[in-house]
């Protein structure tokens, strides 16, 4: 007994004194951990099935998406509304996976020094996003946010649409071969600021 008492310490305390054994063994325990709980979401509807009514982003919309991650707007901006009562009723139908299946990479997170802006689309017209956009305290005196008035003089980019459509195809998006051939025309000419006004315009909208 004594002897296995002994032996037992003694690997307890070689994985202690040992850094290369002991971040093996962790990376070990994390892998299988994230494996168990993250491989059977890909079998389950419900994260892998759009809901009713989803539709993939048209051109615009995803150029507005691209442009309103190069602003950083997620780092104050949440898409997740929680399943609380106090999230659902200052914000609507807490988030399901399945509204996300067509976003590559989600916006999903934590941060909120703005408010939430899953269900935003259809709450505020063109006009108003836009004055917001130019300048926030015309709209919301009591804000904080940076104004984003460049996106107004600035003409999107319709050069990489289609390219950007096919690797979306590539990983699940239902774009037509129509949709990507269609696309650079029906965003030329567009600004910066119309086309992150399509993109919030349609958050959240299926579930309201």
């Amino acid at each position: 007994m004594a002897n296995q008492q002994s032996s037992g310490r003694f690997s307890h305390d070689r994985i202690e004194t040992n850094n290369f054994l002991m971040i093996v063994l962790i990376l070990i325990v994390l892998a299988v951990g994230g494996l168990v709980e993250i491989v059977p979401l890909f079998f389950q509807k419900s994260t892998t099935e759009p809901i009713k009514g989803l539709q993939p982003y048209t051109a615009l919309q995803l150029i507005g998406r691209d442009i309103y991650q190069r602003e950083g707007c997620y780092n104050c901006h949440s898409q997740m509304i929680r399943p609380f009562r106090a999230e659902t009723l200052r914000y609507g139908p807490y988030s399901v996976a399945g509204e996300f299946v067509y976003d590559h990479p989600f916006q999903w997170g934590s941060k909120r020094t703005g408010p939430d802006l899953h269900r935003v689309g259809g709450k505020y017209s063109d006009e108003w996003h836009r004055t917001h956009l130019n300048n926030p305290r015309d709209v919301v005196p009591e804000s904080n946010m940076p104004a984003y008035s460049w996106l107004e003089k600035s003409l999107v980019d319709d050069s990489t649409i289609q390219a950007h459509m096919r690797g979306l195809r590539k990983v699940g998006t239902p774009y037509t071969d129509e949709q990507i051939a269609n696309a650079p025309q029906e965003v030329k000419g567009k600004t910066e600021i119309e086309a992150v006004i399509a993109y919030l315009q349609v958050l959240g909208i299926h579930r309201k």
